[in-house]
């Protein structure tokens, strides 16, 4: 029998994160053998054509400029208010919701989804998403003593398949006091798909319909940590204006992060911004999740609201930003097309791709596949149902015939979809 001087509820527990552990050994191997002979589709952070870590011109600037008092300072609990005003236009931009809105600072868009499940469900609930989800989600749902529900996010026609979520959402409502859905969209983690305006407008219309004249809540969670590289600025944004004007029993809470947007990756900073037509809940949100945040991380990171709050002051470095996620997107896309023709070509499935980091193979026995692929320097992620593909860090020479190569390895093995 094991030792253990773990609570209850803590044992067991075991921190085993599949992608960090492949890009470990990609990295490791790439050290030893150059990093030309070495595809790493791991980890979701932008590499440039030349296999380097990308960290946007004018975010580098702004870190270079911060004084040691910008760097060193603690940092009010809920974050500094021009860091909040700034999240909240760069977040929405032309389609900000009409309601009361307001922010509160978090570490990473993790610290958003953390004080979501903390603070709006109870112990034993089910937090809903789709089964095609962030790891994540689920580690979090499990250390706070709950657990996490899926929906097929798609249905035989590769769209969305609004009858599931409604099924599930149905059940949730008659339940639980609180229904908390995690919606990662656009640009899926891990599939890169995304709700239309249409998918949209039937899931509010539905959440309004089902809790009206209840006295349930409905807690909607929209997790955009791939905005900035889902499409053209102010297209991918649109959706945001259909949260305004809801029902005081739903509460919108969209998770962003400046870890992609900005480049920040490691900096972990983020915020939780709450829109509601009920001020009682605006001033509740921040209430709750500033002491959450003292309960938990205290302040957050200074200099990276700092860096934030300098580019964003100046409307010639918010061109800059804009200009330079707008390269990146360009790259991404292209790696992602090559990608997608060269599987169409070779009879590879994957899953429906708009834009993001990510592209998904849905097959049975991904570990195993992972493993035959590691054999020829490719490292991927394996999924539950699927293989995970990151072109936003595979260059175009790399991406070009892997594609073959992974169907020639499910071939080999006799993988099954």
């Amino acid at each position: 029998m094991v030792m253990s001087v773990a609570a209850p509820q803590a044992r067991g527990k075991y921190s085993e994160d599949k992608i960090f552990g492949a890009n470990n050994r990609a990295n490791a191997l790439a050290d030893k053998l150059g990093v030309d002979r070495v595809i790493n589709g791991t980890v979701g952070s932008i590499l440039d054509e030349d296999g380097n870590l990308v960290m946007l011109d004018v975010v580098r600037q702004a870190f270079k400029e911060l004084l040691p008092k910008d760097i060193i300072s603690y940092a009010p609990i809920q974050g500094y208010p021009e860091y909040l005003d700034a999240v909240i236009d760069q977040c929405f931009g032309a389609s900000r919701p009409d309601g009361y809105i307001r922010a509160c600072a978090t570490s990473g868009g993790s610290g958003v989804i953390h004080h979501v499940i903390h603070n709006y469900s109870e112990i034993g609930d089910e937090i809903l998403t789709s089964d095609w989800h962030w790891g994540a989600y689920g580690s979090m749902c499990i250390d706070n003593g709950r657990k996490l529900r899926e929906f097929e996010l798609l249905n035989k026609d590769r769209k969305f398949n609004f009858e599931d979520f409604k099924a599930h959402v149905t059940d949730l409502v008659a339940k639980q006091l609180n229904t908390v859905i995690l919606m990662n969209s656009p640009a899926n983690n891990p599939t890169g798909f995304a709700l239309s305006g249409e998918d949209w407008d039937k899931v509010l219309a539905f959440l309004q319909e089902i809790v009206t004249n209840k006295e349930k809540n409905i807690i909607l969670v929209p997790d955009v940590a791939y905005l900035d590289y889902s499409g053209e600025k102010s297209e991918c944004r649109r959706f945001f204006k259909k949260f305004g004007n809801l029902p005081a029993n739903i509460l919108v809470i969209v998770a962003y992060t400046l870890s992609k947007g900005f480049t920040m990756y490691g900096q972990r900073m983020g915020a939780m911004i709450g829109v509601t037509s009920d001020a009682d809940v605006a001033e509740e949100f921040v209430a709750i999740n500033q002491y959450s945040n003292r309960a938990t991380w205290s302040n957050s990171n200074s200099a990276a609201m700092k860096a934030m709050i300098h580019i964003c002051e100046d409307p010639e470095k918010i061109k800059q930003l804009d200009a330079e996620r707008a390269n990146y997107f360009a790259l991404i896309k292209e790696r992602a097309e090559l990608f997608m023709q060269e599987a169409d070509a070779c009879g590879l499935v994957y899953l429906p791709y708009l834009s993001g980091f990510f592209i998904t193979i849905p097959l049975l026995g991904s570990q195993a596949v992972c493993d035959e692929l590691e054999k020829e320097n490719i490292f991927l992620v394996p999924l539950g149902k699927g293989l995970r593909l990151a072109v936003c860090s595979v260059s175009k020479k790399k991406i070009h015939g892997l594609a073959v190569k992974i169907k020639t390895v499910t071939d080999k093995l006799g993988i099954d979809r």
